[in-house]
């Protein structure tokens, strides 16, 4: 039986950019299906936006961040990030992409690399458009589409599962309905793939 396992996410995560390759590689090694969510942070569940965080926080978070950025051979740009657009766009371009059957990894990976290692403002249409065409899709195809109401569906769909799961954070991974919240888990994730018990 094909293992499946649930990818929630977001562009805008700067651990779901830093987690994409390695979970890539692992879904590979284990022969799983990765299904994937789009989803925005669930405040309702408990999720707390950076800039929400009191500064000791925050301040650890960025230190973490850098960290894990090394540790996984990844730049990130911190500088000007407040006058970059809302990425969540981005996001809807890539439930497009996987609509339509193209290579939504590919594109996720383009667009988090553009907006976490070279701060383009993936916000606006045109640079979408340009970063999914030189992944070799039709940006402006998958731009369209994006816009449209079936895909904002889609979206406010995906929320609601990821609530209803008790989705909290970015990214997650479900597999047999154990949640496993963020990239730092997923050693855990590989054991559960393993055929380890997840601890009750």
């Amino acid at each position: 039986m094909t293992k499946t396992i649930d990818y929630f996410f977001g562009i805008g995560s700067p651990f779901a950019f830093i987690g994409l390759a390695p979970f890539r590689e692992l879904a590979e090694r284990h022969g799983a299906t990765i299904r994937p969510y789009l989803i925005p942070l669930i405040e309702d569940n408990g999720g707390i936006y950076s800039r929400n965080r009191p500064e000791p926080r925050r301040t650890y978070w960025t230190k973490d961040l850098k960290r894990w950025a090394a540790h996984r051979g990844k730049t990130l740009t911190f500088e000007n990030r407040a006058a970059l657009s809302d990425p969540t766009p981005a996001g809807l371009l890539v439930i497009a992409a996987i609509e339509t059957g193209k290579d939504w990894l590919a594109l996720t990976a383009s667009l988090q690399e553009a907006f976490w290692s070279h701060g383009s403002d993936i916000g606006k249409p045109e640079v979408r458009i340009a970063i999914a065409d030189a992944a070799g899709l039709d940006g402006a195809a998958l731009e369209k589409l994006a816009q449209s109401d079936e895909i904002r569906a889609l979206w406010a769909s995906n929320r609601d599962v990821a609530s209803a799961a008790g989705v909290f954070g970015l990214p997650t991974y479900r597999f047999e309905n154990e949640l496993y919240w963020g990239q730092d888990s997923l050693p855990f994730l590989e054991r559960h793939l393993n055929g380890e018990a997840p601890i009750a």
